[in-house]
């Protein structure tokens, strides 16, 4: 018998563990194995839905970082370890990792678009001999801000990592982000110039984030002779019922919780949204 993709199953909550004041990490109780850059619908009974990112996944779990913007996630953020969350999914295309296979993989990540991707960075990072370098390029607001500080500081040991915030707190301290990682201010983009390509033909890019850091994260790579097709983007943004049955994420004739919500670049930027 097929599975039934609109009927959520229990989920027990392993382990909440704490990124930001309004970003948390939870481990759930599971035995799927999604493909990375896919997402969940998380629901709490009586209360709601929403979609959320996998950002990693191991054998009898998976992790999504959710953070606390409405009604649905205000009742996540009260639960603790051994609570559970209802699910359904995964959904989604995600990312062709064997596409980056034996090349220079550059990763840019704005603010939470680094959750989607933090499967991406540890399967690579577990096998480093599959590519020939990998930069990581992550941007935040604050320091305050920063996902996953010990991860950043794990991946440095193997891969240049530079993380950038927007502005710095009021303790203006740039030490508290990640003391392996290039640490600045400015805007991600700000950091593309400084990346030594490897042969064009042999780069591969990764974006997540907003969609005008998207826009112009992904121009930087196009002036530097990247082509277009070497490029992948994340609308994770875009994800409502997960079917294509709502059309909340609807762009044109694009339905992109069904055919993305990782698309390359080629056709992502006929996606006008």
């Amino acid at each position: 018998m097929a599975e039934n993709n609109y009927l959520p199953f229990r989920a027990k909550i392993l382990a909440k563990y704490r990124q930001t004041e309004l970003d948390w990490t939870y481990r759930l109780e599971s035995s799927i194995r999604p493909v990375s850059g896919q997402f969940m619908e998380v629901s709490l009974p009586g209360v709601g839905e929403c979609p959320i990112s996998i950002s990693d996944f191991g054998e009898g779990y998976l992790e999504m970082t959710i953070r606390k913007v409405g009604k649905v996630t205000e009742g996540i953020d009260k639960l603790a370890p051994g609570d559970y969350l209802f699910l359904r999914g995964p959904y989604g295309n995600g990312f062709p990792l064997e596409e980056f296979y034996g090349k220079h993989l550059i990763i840019a990540a704005g603010g939470t678009g680094l959750a989607p991707l933090k499967s991406v960075i540890n399967h690579f990072y577990a096998r480093p001999e599959l590519l020939q370098r990998c930069d990581i390029l992550t941007g935040f607001k604050t320091p305050g801000d920063v996902l996953f500080p010990e991860d950043l500081d794990r991946w440095a040991q193997t891969f240049r990592v530079e993380v950038t915030v927007d502005k710095l707190d009021e303790a203006g301290n740039l030490e508290v982000i990640a003391n392996s990682c290039t640490r600045k201010t400015g805007l991600i983009t700000g950091l593309i110039p400084d990346v030594q390509l490897s042969a064009l033909e042999d780069v591969r890019v990764i974006i997540v984030g907003p969609p005008v850091m998207m826009k112009f994260t992904a121009q930087e790579f196009l002036c530097r002779g990247l082509e277009k097709e070497n490029i992948w983007v994340s609308f994770e943004r875009k994800m409502s019922c997960g079917l294509g049955k709502c059309g909340h994420c609807k762009i044109d004739e694009t339905y992109v919780c069904l055919e993305g919500p990782v698309f390359n670049f080629a056709k992502a930027q006929t996606l006008l949204d």
